[in-house]
């Protein structure tokens, strides 16, 4: 039995089981739960090693949402407190490395999980950089899906290997896995410099902006999601939005046959974890330095 499994039957007892926290698909607390329970195995190697943020959901996920980064005297069975100097003047960050951990999550009313671009024991220094692709008002489906291979071929014409993910909601992601060679603000203002290239060579599809209104009939990628003590939902996590779709790592080659970025949710999801982590199976080695990409598009970090 391996450690993962033995863990999971640790699992705490989850009270209120049967509240209620998804009109639209008929979900309760112990169905989401069980959800994590059953997934624990391919979510955990994101979670882990990483400080992680909840959005939980009392009163289900049409009632109001709380976001939160550090302990703040939660009682999360088996959750690892990481150390306060990470984040100084704050209570300490929160870690889950179990499957105790995420299911205990769940106890709490966590419907979603977001982590940081960088582990624990190396937190000044981000191991991936993270487009996440907001669409505006009047953008349809395809329109995504065209934007992200548009983020694609610049991306590699950069030299920077890409990896992609439905959101879970209305988005894309886009993740670089990297070397520790650049701090946050280094990082940041690369991912800043790729999205203004995008939005001047493509000003059609692309905003540069952040904001409702500045992307109407366009896409913003996020790049913000870059900085320090910024998060971006983890692979395998619910969303907190009617259908309780989930965010899935994809195959490039399986963009065209999505239909949405909530092509998976809660209830359809079992299919699919047969595949897993498989479409990321080259991220480890594909971590990329990012100085040539810098000079390629004249990025000159401070």
């Amino acid at each position: 039995m391996s450690a993962r499994m033995a863990t999971a039957q640790k699992a705490p007892r989850i009270t209120h089981a049967e509240r209620l926290i998804d009109a639209a698909s008929g979900l309760t607390k112990g169905d989401l739960a069980a959800y994590y329970a059953r997934v624990a195995p391919l979510m955990l190697p994101h979670l882990e090693g990483r400080p992680v943020a909840l959005v939980r959901a009392p009163d289900g996920v049409g009632g109001e949402l709380f976001f939160q980064k550090h302990a703040q005297h939660s009682d999360i069975a088996g959750i690892k407190l990481l150390d306060p100097a990470l984040d100084p003047g704050h209570d300490p960050l929160l870690q889950i490395d179990t499957a105790e951990a995420l299911v205990g999550a769940a106890q709490f009313n966590t419907v979603e999980l977001h982590t940081w671009n960088a582990t624990s024991r190396a937190l000044g220094k981000p191991d991936r950089m993270t487009f996440d692709l907001d669409p505006g008002e009047g953008i349809d489906w395809q329109q995504m899906q065209e934007a992200a291979l548009l983020v694609r071929v610049l991306l590699d014409e950069l030299g920077l290997p890409s990896f992609l993910k439905t959101s879970g909601g209305k988005g894309l992601h886009v993740v670089v896995p990297l070397r520790r060679q650049f701090g946050w603000d280094e990082v940041r203002g690369f991912s800043r410099a790729i999205v203004e290239h995008l939005a001047r060579t493509v000003p059609e599809r692309f905003v540069a902006k952040s904001g409702p209104r500045n992307r109407v009939g366009r896409i913003f990628a996020d790049y913000l999601r870059n900085g320090f003590g910024a998060t971006t939902v983890s692979a395998w996590s619910a969303r907190a939005r009617p259908g309780m779709g989930v965010s899935v790592p994809l195959a490039w080659e399986e963009l065209p046959d999505l239909d949405s970025a909530a092509h998976w949710t809660v209830a359809n999801i079992g299919p699919r974890l047969a595949t897993g982590n498989t479409p990321w199976d080259a991220m480890e080695r594909s971590r990329t330095g990012l100085r040539a990409a810098m000079q390629m598009l004249g990025f000159l970090p401070e």
